[in-house]
């Protein structure tokens, strides 16, 4: 890089539905919630990250709060450049006169269209990227996890996100077989705020029903260590009167079946797809879990018993594809699977 180093700035971006992640000389300087709260009047930013995620549903008629990603794509433009701009500014906030120009690496769904992956692009140069290179998010994660991507053998990885599920098996630098459903983490939460809704007459918000997955979330209704139920507190709908319910794992465990077995569905869907010689290296090796969604109790056991190949999860499988950006970026010239 040289004298001009100084004018240029690397960063890896994990452009999460649910979670942005930013790494900067292989530090995480920005984990944050890919959401942000805008001034309706003004049109001005008031919040972002965990900042404008507490005034989520507590907003009054001139505040909104946003999430620009849906299903793992910008479904909101502007918010999604002011929220990838305010992101940046985070990692250096004092540098108010002098803004580096930056090279970046994008992570996208690998079932994006040329019309989304045109949309990541543009909001990254709008936000000052110079230099904008994207990965496809299960290569980040299968770089992430530590698998050499570029060995001519085959590696499985199954990345349950915010917005999508992407499954891929990968091999030479390449994805083989890939598959991204829109089934992920936030229709399990969907699922539990439906649940909730109809079992108990109860109505909960988005937040509360990310607690209850995260504090009872279970794809087997049978574990080894089960989590103490989880008391939740919230209007009746017949008589908006306050009422408590607690929540166990095993109801949980029923109401997310649906999704869970459409996940499973896609998984053998792309494992039909696999030549027979990475297939059978699939199955000596194992496929690895990676996303926040594989952090829900049991999935891999339960897949593990379901497709009869051995789930590994990845260690912290939530900063995993981060990670697998973060060491694309300092490859860039030797990855030829990045794309420009």
């Amino acid at each position: 890089m040289g004298l001009f180093s100084f004018l240029t700035q690397e960063i890896a971006i994990d452009l999460g539905t649910a979670n942005t992640i930013i790494i900067h000389n292989d530090k995480i300087v920005v984990d944050e919630p890919s959401i942000v709260t805008i001034d309706l009047k003004t049109e001005k930013l008031i919040a972002i990250g965990e900042k404008a995620r507490q005034m989520q549903g507590k907003t009054h008629a001139n505040l909104k709060t946003i999430r620009p990603l849906r299903d793992g794509v910008i479904a909101d433009f502007n918010a999604a450049e002011q929220m990838i701009r305010g992101m940046i500014k985070m990692m250096n906030p004092k540098s108010r006169f002098f803004t580096p120009s930056l090279r970046m690496v994008v992570c996208i769904p690998s079932g994006s269209t040329e019309v989304e992956i045109r949309a990541v692009r543009d909001s990254a140069e709008h936000a000052g990227g110079r230099d904008v290179y994207m990965i496809y998010e299960p290569m980040a994660a299968a770089i992430g996890i530590g698998l050499d991507v570029e060995a001519p053998e085959g590696n499985m990885v199954v990345d349950i996100g915010g917005g999508t599920t992407e499954i891929a098996v990968i091999s030479l630098g390449g994805l083989v077989t890939n598959k991204s459903i829109r089934i992920a983490g936030d229709d399990l939460t969907a699922d539990i705020m439906e649940y909730m809704r109809h079992q108990h007459n109860i109505k909960i918000g988005e937040r509360t029903a990310e607690e209850i997955k995260i504090n009872v979330g279970s794809a087997l209704s049978q574990l080894d260590n089960p989590p103490a139920d989880y008391l939740i507190q919230g209007p009746n709908q017949m008589t908006a009167l306050p009422i408590e319910v607690p929540v166990s794992y095993q109801e949980i465990s029923h109401c997310l079946e649906k999704s869970i077995s459409k996940i499973e569905t896609a998984i053998l869907s792309a494992l039909e797809q696999t030549p027979p010689e990475l297939y059978s290296d699939i199955v000596n090796r194992g496929i690895w879990l990676a996303g926040g969604g594989a952090l829900l109790r049991g999935l891999a056991k339960r897949f593990t018993e379901k497709i009869n190949i051995q789930f590994h999860v990845a260690e912290d499988p939530l900063r995993a594809v981060a990670r697998g950006t973060g060491i694309a970026l300092k490859n860039v010239n030797k990855f030829t699977f990045l794309i420009r």
